[in-house]
């Protein structure tokens, strides 16, 4: 029977304190941070993520990135994207101005069109309507009405309406426009007996008269 020398008991004894020593740090080591842990930090403690002042102007990005190749061809085009922007564009599409259209032809509409879509301070066209010469009951003319034609913004109204259907006399199928005793055409003026000093007379050659379904663009 083994005997236990005087040497022995100590022994066991350190490495008794050994072991509970390490199996006790551990909980020493968190009831000494415990007063320290909280589960959540307190409201004074979080920070702004963003700023809540809005920005005072807002930029626009182009975009300039096209297609990749494998997709051109296939109904699709490689030229770089347009522009973004939040703001709409204008259709094409030029919708129905104050002109009574009804006998007009298409060359008078696209000019009565393109006249009030022009010039909004312009609220009334004259077109078809009876007359000794064909101008007006063929369609081919208008009159265009100036607001205050004898003050001199009313004039240079009159005189910008000129210049305008001259300068697309050619898209407009324009043939002549009278305005203050002055006969205009694409290839000059003369003086004229006709007068016309309270609205612009526009005179256009025709083109035919809508069958239906035509498309008026600016």
């Amino acid at each position: 029977m083994p005997t236990v020398g005087r040497h022995e008991l100590p022994g066991r004894r350190r490495r008794l304190s050994v072991f509970l020593a390490a199996l006790l740090a551990p909980t020493a080591a968190l009831l000494a941070t415990a007063g320290d842990v909280r589960p959540f930090p307190g409201r004074d403690a979080v920070n702004p993520v963003i700023n809540d002042i809005a920005p005072c102007c807002a930029e626009l990005f182009a975009a300039t990135t096209g297609l990749s190749h494998d997709l051109v061809g296939k109904g699709f085009t490689d030229t770089p994207f347009a522009p973004a922007s939040r703001y709409h564009t204008r259709p094409r599409f030029l919708p129905a101005g104050v002109a009574p259209e009804r006998g007009l032809q298409v060359r008078t509409i696209l000019t009565a069109r393109s006249i009030s879509d022009a010039f909004p301070e312009i609220h009334q066209i004259g077109g078809v309507r009876p007359d000794p010469l064909p101008w007006h009951p063929l369609g081919l003319a208008l009159d265009v009405m100036i607001p205050d034609p004898t003050s001199a913004r009313g004039i240079a109204l009159g005189n910008k309406i000129v210049a305008y259907v001259l300068a697309n006399a050619t898209r407009f199928g324009i043939q002549d426009a009278i305005w203050r005793g002055v006969y205009y055409t694409p290839n000059g003026s003369q003086a004229s007996r006709l007068g016309h000093y309270d609205h612009v007379h526009v005179t256009t050659t025709g083109g035919g008269y809508p069958k239906g379904g035509e498309t008026y663009l600016r």
